[in-house]
């Protein structure tokens, strides 16, 4: 699966402060400025180029993503989201969401070899910060984060957390589930596969079965929706799909696709299931013209990806969330193909 890879998009995206929210077509939009939902996640990225390649221009983005979370946190150990173009915060805090991504990025980060030691140092200053606000979160997405990246870290009081958000997270499900309806909630929106993803997580952290069986119950209840004709097919956003109607077909988001890779990965990661593997690519192959309208998201002249699938077919801009997905999902997904084709030859 291994190919010449085009990060021109990445460094075109990224200045001085981070990496830009949106593009307009294929131009970044300093009119939107920079999240750091973006850049916490571009900061995974970034580690994952730099693990792959060992080049110095992916370490340069590792300190760049670092500095800018480093300035999000606010002094209550939280992080801002929105910064405007003019380097202003346009709020003093963020979502969960956004708090639970840079959970996972910090945690990530610690936990990665790569990392190198100064970055490192100023990442567990930041967690240690954050730390005390992560017992209170209540939005299932972003516990499912924090779940992620807590999974990554050793330490009695990690295992605690991981073990306070996993059962958190149970017990929704539990809560909600019903014979004809498998899920975390009574629609089935956004970044849907990070619960299940987390679930796996935590069950290859605790060897806690029940942990396991919801992340294969609700994963297969997904795919019901998600898989049509053989290909990948997330539920759209506008609209979403709520209990007793049905799945709104468009917008469909790049995101969607690289968290399937993600969770896929970690449910075969767990049960040695080939069909998971199998499953995570076809999710992969949505990127590359495996999906509904049958044309690829990946702009081969810059190394950018679609904004995502309408009915008149791709969005042509290409902005942060997309191409970090996109990035994420091929490192992610050629990693595990590559291991998997080396033990099948053993």
């Amino acid at each position: 699966m291994e190919q010449h890879f085009n990060d021109g998009h990445i460094f075109r995206l990224t200045d001085d402060t981070g990496m830009f929210q949106h593009a307009k077509y294929a131009v970044p939009d300093p009119r939107f400025g920079y999240t750091t939902d973006d850049n916490a996640r571009a900061l995974i990225m970034a580690l994952m180029l730099y693990e792959r390649y060992g080049e110095k221009k992916y370490l340069d983005l590792i300190y760049r993503y670092a500095s800018f979370l480093l300035h999000a946190q606010n002094e209550a150990g939280r992080f801002r989201n929105f910064m405007g173009y003019d380097r202003k915060w346009i709020e003093q805090e963020g979502s969960e969401d956004c708090f639970g991504r840079c959970l996972w990025a910090l945690a990530f980060a610690l936990a990665n070899e790569y990392t190198p030691d100064g970055v490192r140092k100023c990442l567990a200053y930041m967690l240690n910060r954050a730390m005390p606000h992560i017992r209170y979160i209540r939005w299932p997405r972003a516990k499912a984060y924090a779940l992620i990246g807590m999974v990554c870290l050793e330490g009695d009081e990690n295992k605690r957390l991981v073990k306070e958000l996993a059962d958190s997270l149970y017990k929704r499900y539990e809560a909600n589930r019903q014979e004809e309806w498998k899920w975390f909630e009574d629609a089935v929106t956004y970044c849907n596969s990070v619960m299940p993803w987390s679930l796996a997580a935590a069950y290859r952290a605790t060897g806690d079965e029940h942990y396991l069986r919801v992340a294969e119950e609700s994963m297969a209840f997904l795919e019901t929706i998600v898989f049509r004709n053989g290909y990948f097919k997330p539920v759209g956003c506008h609209g979403w799909y709520r209990r007793g109607e049905k799945p709104a077909e468009y917008d469909e988001q790049p995101v969607e696709a690289c968290e399937a890779v993600f969770a896929y990965t970690e449910l075969y990661q767990a049960t040695g299931r080939m069909d998971y593997l199998e499953k995570a690519r076809k999710a992969y192959a949505w990127y590359t013209g495996e999906n509904s309208k049958r044309l690829s998201l990946v702009d081969s002249e810059t190394g950018g990806c679609f904004d995502g699938l309408t009915p008149q077919g791709v969005n042509l801009n290409r902005g942060a969330e997309s191409l970090i997905s996109y990035v994420m999902a091929y490192l992610k997904l050629s990693g595990s193909m590559a291991c998997y084709s080396a033990c099948s030859w053993k």
